[in-house]
């Protein structure tokens, strides 16, 4: 039997009601039914086909999405419900990623997209879209004709992240505390302040948006587009919730976090390289 997900039952639609701060921070528009939008691009819809996908989650015996084409003569408007449903994947991994870090997708579990469709107020061709990134990024595995499963992970894979951030970060980040002036850090003070709000409203989720966007606006002082982009990957998979660790961290655990942020960037501003180095040392082991 498919598991559901939690808090996730909270639909979210283009109604005047806040949609669940721990599941999406944007609404997503209601989707058009796949029959229409084809129809639309005058195309003959496979109806067997469009039942066999939402039947099934074998996600590798799904044909693949073509891309549209937009063709010069025909007017801009026709192209929209293409557009809209992008936006929609892009909202949907926003929220199914919230609802990972917020511990709302259970490790261990599996999901079905149309279940999730239906809590979304989406069809299933977002959400498996979103799911399928996710599975991409190692945070869930794909279970053939079942859905996704969120992958367990345990204490020692969080304990080896930690260690190869560490090794990354580290060095950049003192290597930029002797070259970058006063002004520049000054410019950060905002998303450490912003990352202080998230974890004195105790929301995981948002704290950790705000966390990373701290970590790599430090780090794209750098200049380094493959270093931000490894290390941001790094840090989102250590965010993810573990199988049998210790119980996840609570509002104190993140204000105390986010005072770290605020600490760095004054050791940062004065050029205080043993406090900027024990700074960022004590930020990954306590992470």
């Amino acid at each position: 039997m498919e598991q559901q997900a939690g808090s996730l039952g909270a639909r979210v639609s283009t109604g005047s009601a806040a949609p669940d701060i721990r599941t999406a921070s944007v609404r997503v528009p209601a989707q058009a039914r796949a029959a229409d939008v084809e129809r639309e691009r005058g195309v003959a819809f496979d109806e067997s086909r469009s039942a066999s996908g939402a039947r099934g989650e074998h996600t590798h015996s799904e044909p693949p999405i073509p891309h549209p084409r937009v063709e010069a003569a025909r007017p801009v408007e026709a192209a929209r419900p293409v557009v809209q449903r992008a936006s929609v994947r892009g909202q949907i991994l926003d929220a199914l990623r919230s609802a990972l870090v917020a511990g709302e997708l259970a490790p261990g579990q599996v999901y079905s997209a149309p279940v999730l469709g239906e809590r979304f107020g989406v069809s299933a061709t977002p959400v498996r879209e979103a799911m399928q990134q996710l599975a991409l990024e190692g945070a869930v595995e794909v279970v053939p004709n079942r859905g996704f499963r969120v992958v367990r992970r345990g204490t020692r894979e969080l304990a080896e992240l930690a260690e190869i951030r560490a090794l990354l970060e580290v060095p950049v980040v003192l290597r930029l505390a002797r070259t970058v002036p006063a002004a520049r850090w000054a410019e950060l003070r905002p998303l450490a302040e912003a990352a202080a709000r998230a974890a004195s409203a105790g929301c995981r989720a948002t704290y950790a948006e705000c966390d990373r966007a701290f970590h790599h606006a430090i780090l794209a002082l750098a200049g380094n587009d493959q270093l931000v982009q490894i290390a941001d990957d790094l840090h989102r998979r250590a965010q993810w919730p573990l199988v049998g660790g210790p119980v996840p961290r609570g509002r104190a655990d993140l204000m105390a976090d986010a005072a770290e942020h605020l600490a760095l960037l004054d050791a940062l501003t004065a050029q205080d390289l043993p406090a900027v180095q024990s700074l960022v040392r004590e930020h990954f082991a306590d992470s």
